[in-house]
């Protein structure tokens, strides 16, 4: 809390911030966001709690109350215990001496606790038990003397006051509504009373508040909690008290009563079962409301309707059916109707959506949380009726595609509905067409709406058809619709630069899955796209329009052409000549662009620095498609374009070393032609290290680790030549960056520039752990090698890893595993490496090794307490040959034991 506290104090007006820099006082506005952002709940609130209860400073209070209302509003604190120990909390606050606080403190506070309450009162703040037993006293009392007297005043309040004072009226029946949770039931529910409120909700006079009152007292008659069959006689009783009550009509105007009621039978019919006299009368009596509570759904723009609350039903409704009758069928329909009705977008927010400006993007979210709901009850029927759901989606299909005049709505909305029904039906349905769905997809394939420009319907849409693309495998005649909707106007052409993007990762996603059924049209695509190939590399990338803020940049064309292009059934001689085609051009642009920089100098953010990486991006992506047997073994000529190609990315590098985006490019290019030039690249990786080493910070030293990390494990041994050369350099770099000044604590250590430290650290201790798991282990033993190796060991946190990690990791479990075969000379050359370093390990860090080592690790791999004395007795003697002897004959003891599967890896 300490240092919450100095960074509360610096980021708000007190006189420590009056006397800091901006750049301090920033620095602890940035921790103080942290704390409160980035803090696990629970973590927060005892936080918030421990600042309140002992920092004397106001400043620090405010912030505390202020994240506790800011967790709460934004539903952090969730877990009941969170809630208790918070409500407790601040109880006691209210009830101590912060009464005289300041008054802002005081303001904050009743907000918090005001905040608390509407979330979860009256649930958590159960009364004691004396309150309990007076408000039951004081119930029962009026219930025996005067609750009947106080009924037949609301009664007459309503029936005298509707036109006169239709307010106080309100207020009359407003309090019934109250209290008839506890009161005798039928001292609103009879045949004076309730006749008496249908009329005031259903008569167009009548004010509108009167008649909300009106609907509230009869729906808190229909929510009674009572016996399952006086219940069913309750609700009979209300429907033959109002003639039409089923009707539209009534849905519109009580809606809220309605949507009770059926609710109500449901629940009746639910747990008294069709086989039950009363059961089936619930069922009846639901299914005659039904009319009202569809009616009452599709208003549900209406204030005075609870959509929630007709979903929930809806949803109970559609859960409890089995094999649908066609009654029920047609119920589905109108339910069906709802749906699509309550997901359409607003009009007025059609420009907006399209080009997904701060108001479009925040009423897609909107939209997004509002559909859960909706979308959940649609696949429920999905499940019940698939059949019905298929037709109600066809019906929307043609109605889109037959009107000029279908609105971005109506449209966006039906392709919405059939993306989930592919959520709903299975693969092999999909697969195979079962149902309408071999006629729904070849008319979504053929597809042109009249509002195919909008962003929104062309997203949806390409998104649907990435939904039924499995429907393809088995009907291939469709291969150049799919084809067509992916590479026309409809797809990467769109005039729309974010659909475009999406088509192309779509498209790469559709080779992926077709692959060889794709070759035949082989031509056909590679001339569609050329022109969108060029645009990638040549644009204008400073351009706000051209930017993404996802990872689909459009260069995930290219990753679909390399697919293409890579896969086996493509002949030799059409695949050499489509590469060459490719790589060529790109090949070319780089060295004009390398010549022209050259000359004229090259600035991290300028047009040549731009357009250079979005070409290694596209080689990158292009060499997704190769695989190193089909580029080293099959097809060995591949494999010398793609070493020819490196030669010129490399190129780039060491020209300009120093422009690390763009350096970061050719990294991950070359992390590429590792994966699948093999060997053929370690000739080229000396180079590319070395460059690699100048000017570097911590975060391209983790970048550097990362590569050199695949190189060991890519080449093992063979690589032992190029680290050796590389490793007293990286050791002294590592040593600079790492240095124990680096780290901090306090605000600062929560900086961006402390976690790329940490970063870096976490990625040499990974770095040194495969080293030793692949037989590298000699190169930190090398003469060239051993002083770094000492400047390494003092880096802040070595020791510790060295102990915890490498000790049992590798000098212990590496070797229990009986893969480590003794009779092999190699194996017997690294485990004289083994022995050495634990020598090395004792000299270093005495009894913190002896400690994890002896007193844990042995131990843990079930060493007997007698043997690892011995270890510990000739590990501190002076003849290593002797201590290499007696630790083989104790690793073959314990692995007699069977501790064989103790394996580190």
């Amino acid at each position: 809390m300490d240092d919450l506290e100095q960074a509360i104090l610096l980021a708000s007006d007190s006189p420590a911030a009056a006397a800091a820099s901006p750049a301090v006082r920033a620095e602890a506005l940035a921790f103080c966001a942290r704390a409160r952002d980035e803090s696990p709940p629970p973590s927060l609130l005892r936080l918030c709690l421990s600042g309140l209860a002992s920092s004397p400073h106001v400043q620090v209070h405010f912030w505390c109350l202020q994240s506790l209302h800011d967790a709460l509003l934004r539903r952090r604190l969730v877990l009941p215990d969170d809630l208790a120990l918070l409500r407790s909390s601040l109880l006691a606050l209210a009830a101590s001496s912060y009464s005289a606080s300041p008054p802002f403190l005081r303001n904050k506070l009743a907000q918090l606790l005001a905040l608390l309450i509407r979330l979860d009162y009256p649930h958590e703040y159960p009364r004691s038990t004396d309150e309990a037993a007076d408000a039951m006293r004081v119930k029962d009392s009026m219930r025996a003397q005067c609750v009947p007297q106080i009924a037949g005043h609301w009664h007459a309040a309503a029936s005298t006051l509707r036109t006169a004072d239709p307010g106080v009226a309100a207020v009359a029946l407003d309090a019934a509504r109250r209290c008839i949770s506890w009161i005798d039931v039928g001292l609103v529910a009879n045949d004076v009373f309730v006749p008496l409120l249908f009329d005031i909700a259903m008569s167009p006079g009548s004010a509108a508040p009167l008649a909300a009152a009106a609907v509230g007292c009869l729906s808190a008659v229909a929510a009674k909690r009572m016996d399952l069959r006086a219940k069913v006689a309750l609700l009979r009783s209300l429907l033959a008290a109002q003639q039409g009550f089923g009707s539209a009509d009534s849905g519109l105007k009580m809606a809220r009563l309605v949507t009770t009621y059926a609710a109500e039978a449901l629940e009746c019919y639910r747990k008294l079962s069709s086989s039950d006299p009363d059961g089936a009368a619930a069922l009846e009596m639901l299914e005659e409301v039904l009319p009202a509570v569809f009616a009452a759904a599709e208003s549900c723009e209406d204030d005075e309707v609870d959509s929630n609350s007709v979903l929930e039903f809806l949803s109970g409704y559609v859960s409890m059916m089995k094999a649908p009758s066609e009654k029920q069928l047609g119920h589905l329909g109108r339910i069906l109707e709802v749906v699509r009705v309550q997901m359409l977008y607003d009009p007025v927010y059609r420009g907006h959506l399209d080009v997904l400006d701060k108001i479009g993007k925040e009423e897609e979210d909107l939209m997004a949380e509002q559909r859960k709901d909706l979308v959940a009850l649609f696949r429920s029927i999905c499940r019940v009726a698939p059949a019905a759901a298929q037709l109600f989606i066809r019906g929307l299909l043609v109605t889109s595609l037959s009107s000029a005049e279908a609105s971005v709505e109506d449209v966006e909305v039906a392709l919405t509905l059939f993306y989930r029904l592919g959520e709903a039906v299975g693969e092999e349905e999909i697969r195979t067409g079962a149902g309408l769905l071999g006629e729904l997809v070849p008319m979504l394939l053929s597809a042109r709406f009249s509002c195919h420009t909008h962003r929104l319907v062309a997203l949806v849409y390409l998104e649907t058809v990435t939904r039924y693309m499995k429907f393809m495998q088995e009907h291939v005649q469709y291969v150049p619709h799919l084809l067509g909707v992916f590479l026309d106007d409809r797809g990467i052409h769109h005039q729309n630069p974010h659909v475009s993007r999406r088509a192309g990762y779509l498209f790469m996603r559709a080779v992926k899955l077709l692959k060889a059924k794709l070759v035949p049209y082989l031509d056909t695509i590679l001339q569609s796209v050329q022109d969108v190939l060029g645009q990638f590399t040549s644009m204008d990338w400073r351009n706000n329009d051209t930017k993404s803020s996802s990872s689909e940049d459009g260069s995930q064309i290219f990753e679909a052409v390399g697919l293409l292009i890579g896969i086996e059934e493509v002949s030799p001689e059409k695949q050499a000549q489509c590469l060459t085609a490719l790589l060529n051009p790109l090949c070319r642009q780089i060295e004009s662009l390398v010549m022209d920089a050259k000359a004229q100098g090259l600035e991290e953010s300028s047009p040549r620095a731009l357009s250079l990486q979005q070409i290694i991006v596209a080689l990158n992506m292009v060499s997704k498609g190769f695989n190193e047997r089909l580029v080293m073994v099959i097809r060995p000529a591949i494999g010398v374009m793609f070493k020819n190609t490196l030669d010129v990315v490399l190129q780039v590098l060491v020209s300009f070393p120093n422009v690390k985006p763009l350096r970061s490019k050719v990294v991950s290019f070359l992390h590429r032609m590792i994966e699948i030039l093999g060997t053929s690249v370690l000739p080229s990786i000396p180079v590319v290290l070395r460059q690699l080493l100048l000017d570097n910070e911590a975060k391209d030293m983790v970048e550097f680790l990362i590569l050199v990390n695949q190189i060991i494990c890519k080449f093992n041994t063979s690589a032992s030549d190029i680290l050796e050369d590389v490793f007293p350099t990286v050791a002294s770099r590592l040593s600079m960056i790492l240095s124990q000044d680096a780290f901090s604590a306090g605000p600062a250590s929560n900086t961006e520039e402390m976690r790329e430290l940490q970063e870096l650290q976490r990625t040499l201790y990974t770095f040194l752990h495969a080293m030793a798991l692949h037989d590298l282990s000699t190169i930190l033993l090398a003469p060239s090698c051993r002083q770094y190796l000492e400047t390494i060991m003092q880096l802040p946190g070595f020791r510790v890893f060295m102990i915890e990690k490498f000790a049992t990791g590798c000098c212990l479990y590496s070797v229990l595993d009986k893969s480590f075969d003794f009779r092999d000379a190699n194996t017997l050359l690294l485990f004289g490496e083994i022995v050495m370093a634990q020598k090395i390990m004792y000299e270093r860090f005495g009894e913190d090794f002896i400690l994890n080592f002896v007193a844990k690790g042995l131990p843990g791999a079930h060493c007997p307490p007698d043997l690892a004395e011995q270890y510990y007795q000739k590990l501190q003697g002076n003849d290593v040959k002797a201590f290499r002897s007696f630790y083989q004959s104790l690793i073959e003891k314990i692995r007699q034991q069977e501790n064989g599967n103790l394996v580190f890896r």
